[in-house]
């Protein structure tokens, strides 16, 4: 379910017209607020001591970063290559989750991540007008690869409701005091949303963020980081979808952005055959 939600998110950042910073900005304003007021209300809020506090939203800047760079990706090239780049999170996930975590390195899932990126390089080697596009793309699928790392340690230790309110609430904190530095360098045409833009930032905020956020913390509780990311590159599918219904960005595309997306694609597969076979092994329904 949260990756069907997330599947929106492209289509989203091309409907909104503010800038990638100022969209990501607006997004947590929404959210934090939300989850400010429902946990209150409904006494889900916990304390955490002050170097909790301080870890839980330390990960917080990390998905405000995944995020801008994720809607960069889309603005400087489109939605498709966006949500393809977005795959790469299962690589840099193979690598980065055994040296955090200091687990042996899996070789299933550096291979399956490894034709992620082979499948990004065929995309990117044949479509060079989309390169700023895809590099924004690759850095957030580094940073998308993180976080989930981290929030599968966090929620080992507090309740997904309280790491989900501290970390984005320190991503919306980081992004206050980085928005004047980077609108300096970046100037966007607008600053306030228009109508149009508020009611889709409702939507990304409440049902694409909000409860997005909680159904993948709550998965984290049961299976792998890698899984989870792995899993996620099924966004491409739904997201590209709507690209080519809503934007036609099927005319846009070279034959090689298919190919690319059939390896990854097959990795998608191969990596849920992987995890049904284990499950069975070891009497897991």
């Amino acid at each position: 379910m949260a990756v069907f939600l997330a599947g929106f998110t492209g289509i989203l950042g091309r409907l909104i017209t503010l800038n990638e910073a100022l969209l990501v900005w607006y997004r947590l304003l929404i959210t934090v607020l939300t989850l400010w007021v429902l946990y209150l209300l409904q006494r889900k809020f916990h304390r955490v001591s002050l170097a909790g506090v301080a870890r839980i939203m330390g990960v917080g800047v990390i998905v405000a970063l995944h995020w801008v760079t994720f809607y960069g990706s889309i603005k400087y090239a489109n939605i498709s290559v966006g949500l393809v780049c977005f795959s790469a999170t299962g690589f840099f996930t193979a690598i980065l989750e055994p040296l955090i975590t200091r687990k042996p390195f899996n070789k299933n899932e550096l291979l399956l991540g490894l034709m992620v990126m082979v499948g990004i390089y065929l995309i990117f080697h044949f479509d060079p007008q989309f390169k700023t596009g895809i590099i924004l793309g690759i850095i957030s699928a580094l940073f998308g690869s993180l976080f989930p790392v981290f929030n599968r340690l966090l929620v080992q230790e507090h309740k997904p409701e309280t790491v989900t309110l501290y970390e984005l609430s320190g991503g919306f904190l980081f992004l206050t005091i980085l928005l004047p530095f980077y609108l300096h360098y970046i100037p966007a045409d607008h600053l306030f949303p228009t109508i149009a833009d508020m009611g889709w930032l409702l939507v990304l905020g409440w049902f694409c963020t909000v409860w997005a956020f909680n159904l993948s913390m709550t998965a984290l509780k049961k299976i792998s980081a890698f899984t989870v990311n792995l899993t996620y590159n099924l966004e491409p599918i739904y997201g590209i979808a709507l690209a080519f219904i809503v934007y036609r960005e099927d005319k846009l595309l070279s034959g090689m952005f298919y190919i690319g997306l059939l390896l990854i694609l097959l990795s998608v597969f191969l990596q849920t055959g992987l995890v049904y076979r284990k499950h069975r092994a070891t009497g897991n329904k």
